[in-house]
């Protein structure tokens, strides 16, 4: 008996998902400006039209091949942000997806390539940038930002062998007082603490001054 045939929808969709799949690999590969929309049909083996037909452009193909699911951070506190950052260490320096790692490769040379970088990023500052304090959050939530994403530039573009040769908890344990003090750590323990402390001299030190010249 043979097999019934696929519904359209489900034909062209997947169709889309090969052609994303081919254009993350290539533009992962070669950056935006050498990429191509003949290169992308022939590695997912279909006729250069019809990617036009799907996607329009190369632009709009290249904006739906590096789109990425945001990961929410709000309602963290201060160190559960730092962990979950330094938690993407085994992504950024393990394998990155096609899609981010094709964006990351174009964003400096072409100017829809940085569009969407920054969209991208842009979100994630707004998510870090909710679960951090104060006036200055969004400030420390983009440097939180950019910390992670030159990790993830000299791992996976220029291979520094500084960090391509060291574990990843090692990087994690050096990162996370900086990332603790952006993310608001001090301001909240400072907070909570009780002001007779750290002051410089207690009462009951004080007072056995005082004693101790009577006697």
């Amino acid at each position: 008996m043979s097999e019934r045939p696929l519904p359209r929808a489900e034909r062209r969709r997947r169709t889309e998902g090969r052609i994303l799949d081919a254009a993350r690999s290539l533009f992962a590969e070669v950056g935006y400006e050498r990429a191509t929309i003949r290169g992308v049909a022939r590695a997912a083996e279909v006729d250069p039209a019809l990617v036009m037909q799907y996607f329009g452009s190369k632009q709009e193909l290249f904006q739906r091949a590096v789109r990425v699911t945001p990961v929410a951070a709000g309602g963290r506190d201060a160190e559960g942000v730092v962990e979950e950052l330094l938690g993407t260490l085994s992504v950024k320096m393990g394998e990155l997806p096609q899609g981010s790692l094709a964006m990351m490769r174009s964003m400096l040379t072409h100017p829809e390539a940085a569009v969407s970088a920054r969209e991208v990023l842009g979100g994630q500052i707004d998510r870090l940038a909710a679960a951090t304090p104060g006036a200055d959050a969004r400030l420390r939530a983009a440097l939180m930002t950019l910390v992670m994403l030159g990790v993830t530039v000299g791992h996976q573009l220029l291979e520094l062998d500084e960090l391509r040769d060291v574990p990843r908890e090692e990087i994690a344990r050096l990162l996370r007082p900086a990332l603790g003090a952006l993310a608001g750590q001090d301001a909240r323990q400072d907070a909570g603490q009780d002001p007779g402390q750290g002051s410089g001299q207690g009462s009951g030190q004080g007072s056995d001054q005082d004693t101790g010249q009577d006697g």
